[in-house]
């Protein structure tokens, strides 16, 4: 049951307490590949590969200095590979990010320069779209 609406005690929040996002499911057809990719391609932590139980693969991947980690597997949802929401991580460094993927085998944009921020794009084996984003004006991105 929700909560009605309150002000907490904090002066600078609405809420009683931090609602963080830590985990987005990502689609994939082959774990092992779409593992294999965001660990050796993208540079992403592995921190969990198990099988719970029969029929259900975990693994959880996590992009460096990132409070938000994905998760792959077997088992885990209905929805189709390639069919994850744009996805969208933030860099201090959009040239060495850039360089970082395409070192790496990865097939990524040039960096697109908007008043907003760089960014370069590129998509998993399944399709699934990812944006990497500059900030000049935020410090460390």
């Amino acid at each position: 049951m929700l909560r009605p609406y309150r002000f907490s005690s904090s002066a600078d929040s609405l809420w009683p307490m931090d609602w963080k996002l830590e985990l987005v499911f990502v689609p994939v057809s082959d774990v092992d590949r779409a593992k294999d990719f965001y660990v050796n391609k993208v540079g992403f932590n592995a921190d969990y590969d198990e099988r719970p139980m029969d029929g259900i693969r975990f693994v959880q991947l996590t992009p460096p200095g990132s409070a938000c980690s994905i998760c792959i597997g077997e088992g885990l949802n209905d929805a189709p590979p390639g069919t994850a929401p744009s996805l969208q991580m933030v860099v201090g460094d959009i040239q060495e990010a850039h360089s970082q993927l395409k070192a790496n085998g990865v097939d990524v944009s040039d960096i697109d320069i908007q008043d907003w921020g760089h960014f370069v794009y590129f998509a998993d084996p399944d399709g699934n779209k990812w944006a990497v984003q500059y900030i000049p004006h935020r410090p460390n991105g």
